[in-house]
C-alpha cells in the first residue's frame, strides 16, 4: 500500500520524537524512516508492539543499533588493521570495540531515563573478555559492556548496582538472595546479553561484509553471577527435524551421532539429497584440533561443510573465521536452481553469541542445542561436554581428567582445567545437564525477548545493507527487531549535525580523548563526567578494576596489559585520573589508584 507524504512525515516526527534523547546525545537528525515487515502480521506503525516493551522503548533500542552501528562504522577506523601485524591489528581492534561500546552504552545510559521508575536494564553476558582464536591471553580483553552494567534511574541504579557488587564480592550471597531482594523490592530487570561488535577483526581488516552490533533483551535477568566468558556447542536445526526425530524415538542433542542427525533431516526433508545438506561452521587451522572431526563426521555422511566464499541464497558469499549469530537467521530449507537445499548451524560458539542464538531459535521456528565447551582449543568437541562435567573438586579429578583427555596430564594441566570448570560453574553456567536450552538461563523459565541487530557492513546471511552513504554527512543505516511477535527491518536516514571532526569528539569516550591528546585541564567540567569516566573504565579496563567496597572502584595499572593501553597512554592515564581526583574530590570520591604496582 503506498504511504502518503503526510503519513511519512508523521512517521518521522513521531519516531524523531520517542528517539530524541539519543539523537540528541548524539547531535543527529532524523530525515527518514524506512519499515519491512520479515516476519509476522504487518501492521501500521504506533499500532502494535512486537514484544514485552512500550513501543516507545522498542523504538529507543532501534535507533541504539543505528547510532552504534553508524558511529562505529565512520569512527572505528574501518579496515585500519589491514596491512598491520598482529599486535598492530589487535590494536586496531581495541580500539573499534571502543566506539561501539561507548557509543551503546551512552545509547543505553540515555534511553534509560525513559524507562518506568521501577525498571532497569542490566548486563548479564557480554562479548570481548577473553581472546579468541588466533588471540593470546596476553592480549587482554577487549573494551565490552560485561556482567553488572546497570542502566536505570539514578535511585534504581544505586541500589542495583550495590546489589551486584554484594554478588561479586561476598560467598554468602547468592544468585537465589540476589533474585529474592529484587523481587521483594519491586524492581523489574531486564537482562541483556550484548556484544557491541561482532566479527571485529572482519571490521578492522576491512572486509566488505559481517561486522554488527547485537543486543538482546530479555524480561527478566539471566540467572548468572559474575562476569564470563566461554564457549558453548551448538547445534541448530529447523524445529520439524526435531518433531520428526521425536515421532521416530531419535533424541536430538549436540551429544547425538551426526549420522543419527542425518537420519532425522532425510526423514524431514526426503527430497533434499546429503549434497545439498549445508553445514555451517567455523572454520581455520585454529579449529582444526576441536572439530575437525565434526567436519569429517558430516562430510563422511555426504553433507557439504559450508567454506568461506559459499554462495548464500542471498546471493552474498558466506565467510567461517567468525559470526556464528547471524548464520542462525538462514537456518532451514531454501529454493536454488529449480532444487531444495537446507542449511544449518554446527560447531561451537563464544557464551554470548549462543546464549543470543539460542534465545532466536523459539522465534525463527528452530530448535537449539548447546552445551558448556571449556575455554582451551586443543580439546576434540566430543570429549569437550565431558571435560565441563568433571567434578573439579573431586580427589580423582586429575585421573579422571586424563581418562577423558586420553593423555596423562600434569599438575598444571590439572590447574589449568580445574580453573575453567570452577569458573563456569562460579558464574552459573549449568553444568550437570547432558544438554542446555535458553531456559536454563532464566529465573522463571518463560521469557521473552526483543533482539537487536544494527549493520555497519552487509550481512550475508539476512541480505541486510550495511550503513550506506547518501550522500556528505547523510547516511542510511539499518536495524532489525525480532521477537516473537513479529520481525521487522528499518532503514533510518540519519544526517551528522556536525562536521566529521565534531561528530568524532561526540562519538569517543572522554578517556579515549584525553589520551589522545585533548587538553582535559581546559575543558569545562560537569558533575556527569564523574559517571562517564566511571562507565569508560569498566569498558576499556576492566579487568584492571577492584570493587572494594561500596560505590568504590579501585584502578589497578599493573593489571592493565599493554596491548590494551599502550605504556605511554597508561601514564597519561594515571595523570588523568590523580587530576579529576584531586580537582574534583567530591564528584570522584568513588575514584582509587592503587599506587603500589610493579611492573
Amino acid at each position: 500500500m503506498p504511504v502518503s507524504a503526510r503519513e511519512t512525515r508523521d512517521l518521522v516526527a513521531q519516531w524523531a520524537f520517542d528517539a530524541r534523547p539519543i539523537l540528541g546525545r548524539f547531535h543527529l537528525w532524523l530525515e527518514g524512516v524506512d519499515i519491512t515487515w520479515v516476519r509476522g502480521e504487518s501492521a501500521k506503525e504506533f499500532t502494535t508492539d512486537i514484544s514485552f516493551m512500550e513501543g516507545g522503548m522498542e523504538r529507543l533500542l532501534a535507533v541504539t543499533g543505528a547510532v552504534t552501528a553508524l558511529g562505529t562504522r565512520l569512527f572505528g577506523r574501518y579496515g585500519a588493521g589491514r596491512s598491520l601485524d598482529k599486535a598492530g591489528l589487535n590494536q586496531a581492534k581495541k580500539e573499534a570495540d571502543a566506539i561501539s561500546a561507548y557509543a551503546m552504552s551512552e545509547s543505553l545510559w540515555y534511553l534509560s531515563r525513559q524507562l518506568p521508575e521501577n525498571h532497569a536494564i542490566m548486563v548479564c553476558m557480554g562479548e570481548g573478555l577473553m581472546p579468541k582464536a588466533g588471540e593470546t591471553p596476553e592480549m587482554g580483553s577487549n573494551p565490552q559492556l560485561g556482567f553488572g552494567r546497570v542502566y536505570a534511574r539514578p535511585s534504581v541504579a544505586r541500589w542495583l548496582d550495590r546489589r551486584v557488587m554484594r554478588l561479586l564480592n561476598h560467598e554468602n550471597y547468592d544468585w537465589e538472595a540476589f533474585y529474592r531482594d529484587i523481587k521483594a523490592a519491586g524492581i523489574t530487570v531486564w537482562g541483556a546479553a550484548i556484544d557491541t561488535l561482532e566479527n571485529t577483526s572482519r571490521f578492522s581488516k576491512g572486509a566488505e561484509t559481517g561486522p554488527m552490533t547485537i543486543l538482546h533483551l530479555f524480561d527478566q535477568p539471566l540467572a548468572i553471577t559474575r562476569p564470563y566468558e566461554g564457549y558453548m556447542g551448538n547445534l541448530f536445526l529447523p524445529r520439524a527435524v526435531a518433531d520428526r526425530a521425536a515421532e521416530a524415538s531419535i533424541l536430538l542433542s549436540f551429544r547425538t551421532p551426526r549420522a543419527q542427525v542425518m537420519q532425522a533431516l532425510r526423514m524431514t526433508y526426503p527430497d533434499i539429497a546429503p549434497e545439498r545438506i549445508h553445514v555451517w561452521t567455523l572454520g581455520g587451522k585454529s579449529r582444526v584440533t576441536r572439530i575437525s572431526g565434526l567436519w569429517q563426521e558430516w562430510a563422511e555422511l555426504g553433507a557439504h561443510v559450508v567454506e568461506d566464499g559459499f554462495p548464500l541464497p542471498t546471493g552474498m558469499a558466506a565467510f567461517n573465521e567468525s559470526g556464528t549469530y547471524a548464520p542462525t537467521f538462514c537456518v532451514g530449507p531454501y529454493e536454488q536452481d529449480g532444487e531444495r537445499h537446507l542449511f544449518l548451524v554446527d560447531g561451537y560458539a563464544a557464551s554470548a553469541e549462543a546464549i543470543q542464538a539460542v534465545s532466536l531459535a523459539p522465534m525463527l521456528g528452530l530448535a537449539a542445542y548447546i552445551t558448556p565447551f571449556t575455554s582451551t582449543f586443543e580439546v576434540p568437541y566430543d570429549r569437550e561436554r565431558l571435560v565441563m562435567a568433571l567434578d573439579p573438586d573431586g580427589g580423582d579429578f586429575p585421573a579422571r581428567l586424563g581418562q577423558v583427555l586420553g593423555q596423562a596430564v600434569d599438575a598444571a594441566t590439572v590447574e589449568r582445567f580445574r580453573a575453567m570448570i570452577l569458573d563456569a560453574r562460579d558464574a552459573g553456567i549449568p553444568l550437570n545437564t547432558p544438554m542446555l536450552d535458553a531456559d536454563d538461563f532464566f529465573p522463571e523459565k518463560k521469557w521473552d525477548v526483543l533482539a537487536v541487530s544494527g549493520y555497519m557492513c552487509p550481512d550475508p546471511y539476512s541480505g541486510a545493507p550495511g550503513v550506506e552513504e547518501v550522500e556528505p554527512g547523510l547516511y542510511r543505516v539499518t536495524v532489525r527487531l525480532a521477537s516473537a511477535r513479529g520481525d521487522k527491518r528499518i532503514t533510518f536516514t540519519l544526517r551528522l549535525a556536525e562536521t566529521l571532526e565534531q561528530s568524532w569528539l561526540i562519538f569517543n569516550p572522554l578517556l579515549s580523548r584525553f589520551m589522545g591528546g585533548e587538553d582535559y585541564q581546559k575543558r569545562p567540567v560537569r558533575i556527569s563526567d564523574s559517571g562517564r569516566i566511571r562507565n569508560e573504565l569498566q569498558t576499556l579496563c576492566s579487568e584492571a578494576l577492584e570493587f572494594p567496597q561500596q560505590d568504590h572502584i579501585r584502578v589497578h595499572f599493573d593489571r592493565i596489559p599493554p596491548e590494551v593501553i599502550p605504556p605511554a597512554s597508561q601514564v597519561k592515564l594515571r595523570e588523568i585520573l590523580h587530576w579529576y581526583k584531586e580537582t574534583h574530590p567530591l564528584w570522584f570520591s568513588w575514584l582509587e589508584i592503587a599506587e603500589a604496582e610493579t611492573r
